[in-house]
């Protein structure tokens, strides 16, 4: 990829804390070129106490036009927006933001859409299937609808903050009609099995599920993308089960964002 940065080319960030794990940077600046759109997107770590102070100075570059957001800002930056796409707004998160001609911002949620389709260029179909979701976070609450769009049979979700998971699974029962129940970490009788959460990144940490009770024919996918394969694919690997890793959801993520960028709405 030759960049040419000038004064005229316009500007992205991607906010997170931490952020050296993102590998949206160079992809989607990449995209961009791919398009032959003038843009670049450059990683920001921002604490969540400066959150609101960045977002107010973000409100002020004339030549900010996008924002990407990843842990922990997704439910925060969705207070931000001025509007949002449905999808956004029933789950009060977003993982994009683009500023609107009017002013203000304009809040997508695309993790579900990349979390489904990952799993899907795999081969596998979550239609049918019983699925257990570990994670009722930002990226949690997103995948979770998408697996409800993508007709899963049932979805269980676990998640340490009861409060949050008994929340997201009222609120897809009510608006879907869907059956949503509380899960645990035992993936024993599961088709599909999803880590929505952090659990891997740091050396040590626990496994999101009890990978000895998994099925070689369950399919495992999982977020994390550093490492690139997580300790939960390695360990279904192992087992033989077919798996869908972060990086590869974010592949199927970003046509998605730089449609949205580029003022081209995705679709529910």
């Amino acid at each position: 990829m030759n960049l040419n940065l000038t004064g005229a080319t316009r500007l992205h960030v991607i906010v997170g804390d931490p952020i050296a794990q993102v590998k949206s940077p160079g992809g989607m600046t990449a995209a961009f070129a791919a398009r032959g759109y003038d843009g670049v997107l450059a990683p920001v770590q921002i604490a969540v106490e400066d959150l609101d102070d960045f977002l107010g100075a973000a409100d002020r570059v004339k030549n900010l036009d996008g924002i990407v957001v990843t842990v922990p800002h997704k439910f925060a930056c969705f207070k931000h927006c001025r509007e949002a796409t449905d999808r956004a707004a029933f789950l009060g998160a977003v993982n994009i933001m683009r500023r609107s001609p009017g002013g203000g911002w304009r809040g997508e949620m695309v993790d579900g859409l990349g979390f489904v389709g990952a799993v899907r260029a795999e081969g596998y179909d979550p239609k049918g299937k019983r699925a257990l979701q570990i994670g009722a976070g930002g990226a949690g609450s997103a995948i979770a609808l998408g697996l409800v769009d993508a007709g899963v049979r049932e979805l269980a979700i676990h998640d340490q903050d009861i409060v949050r998971r008994d929340n997201l699974i009222r609120r897809l029962n009510a608006k879907f009609g869907a059956r949503v129940v509380p899960g645990s970490t035992d993936p024993s009788g599961f088709d599909l099995v999803a880590n929505a959460t952090p659990a891997g990144m740091k050396p040590g940490d626990p496994l999101p599920v009890d990978v000895t009770k998994l099925s070689p024919s369950t399919f495992v996918g999982c977020v994390i993308t550093v490492p690139a394969i997580s300790p939960l694919v390695e360990a279904a690997r192992r087992i033989g089960c077919p798996t869908s890793t972060g990086t590869q959801m974010y592949q199927a993520l970003q046509s998605a964002m730089v449609d949205f960028l580029l003022f081209t709405d995705t679709a529910r």
